[in-house]
């Protein structure tokens, strides 16, 4: 299953730091975590020890890869070991991740701002990752002790406890706008050009007219209030040239009248009434 924003035709971004899940629960925690890495350009995915082993057959594998929706290139690509140590061992800089103090006097800081360093560091060549604890228990102090510095989350403080993936998708957001700049992945299409002031001020003529026709403007000596609010309602919207000829053609309807094939098909959908038949 791929989510309505996958498009295969644009070009893929990988790279950035290795995401580390250290002994991960559930199968389907750890499909979820790949999508997170997939919308945010991460393709470096280790797993420490899972409960419950790496599914890569049965219920187990179907529901991490449907968690995934289509980020199964990181789960077939996931590296597998058995102690944290092994994974971290090619890395020279890690980040842990906990939602308490640890009392361990390390730097602790916001996810935006460790990406910040961490993207500084990737363009030198420097190799970072990133741990996350299990579900229930986060992290312990061992594991701790292995990292050189703290990402912790700015949460109600009463309810500080994230989801592996949501963790997973917060640093990789953070990572993605320090890496890649916050550029869009599109843009407002501008399907007609702004209206000209003549346009403007042509359309302004013919509405204000059709309303002093039909009584607008009373009493008469509002009307230049009147006229101004009107006028900078339209103002206001920064209307193009497509949206001036559609709101004054809807205007000339009105004032006109239904055009003449509108009439004859008003007259054909009427219901015929049979007036030599008496009322029951």
């Amino acid at each position: 299953m791929t989510g309505a924003g996958t498009d295969r035709t644009r070009p893929e971004i990988t790279g950035g730091p290795a995401i580390i899940l250290v002994r991960p629960q559930l199968a389907v925690n750890i499909g979820m975590c790949a999508r997170a890495m997939a919308n945010f350009g991460l393709s470096d995915l280790r797993l420490v020890n899972p409960r419950e082993g790496w599914p890569r057959t049965g219920a187990l594998r179907k529901g991490a890869y449907a968690a995934a929706a289509g980020a199964v290139h990181l789960l077939e690509g996931a590296k597998l070991y058995d102690t944290l140590e092994e994974a971290v061992a090619d890395l020279s800089f890690v980040w842990a991740t906990t939602a308490r103090e640890r009392g361990q006097g390390k730097r602790i800081l916001p996810p935006g701002v460790a990406m910040a360093e961490t993207a500084q560091a990737d363009a030198a060549g420097e190799r970072r990752g990133i741990m996350y604890g299990p579900e229930r228990t986060g992290l312990d102090n061992d594991e701790i002790a292995i990292a050189d510095a703290l990402i912790t989350f700015p949460v109600n403080p009463a309810y500080a406890s994230l989801n592996l993936a949501q963790a997973v998708l917060l640093t990789g957001y953070e990572w993605f706008r320090a890496s890649q700049g916050e550029v869009l992945p599109f843009a407002q299409v501008e399907r007609s050009p702004p209206a000209s002031r003549e346009m403007v001020l042509s359309f302004f003529d013919y509405f204000e007219n059709a309303l002093e026709e039909n009584g607008f403007f009373r009493p008469e000596g509002k009307r230049p209030v009147m006229q101004r609010n009107l006028r900078n309602i339209f103002h206001r919207m920064g209307m193009t040239e497509q949206d001036v000829r559609t709101l004054r053609g809807a205007i000339v309807r009105l004032v006109e009248g239904p055009r003449k094939e509108a009439q004859t098909r008003k007259r054909k959908r009427a219901p015929k009434i049979d007036v030599d038949k008496p009322e029951e």
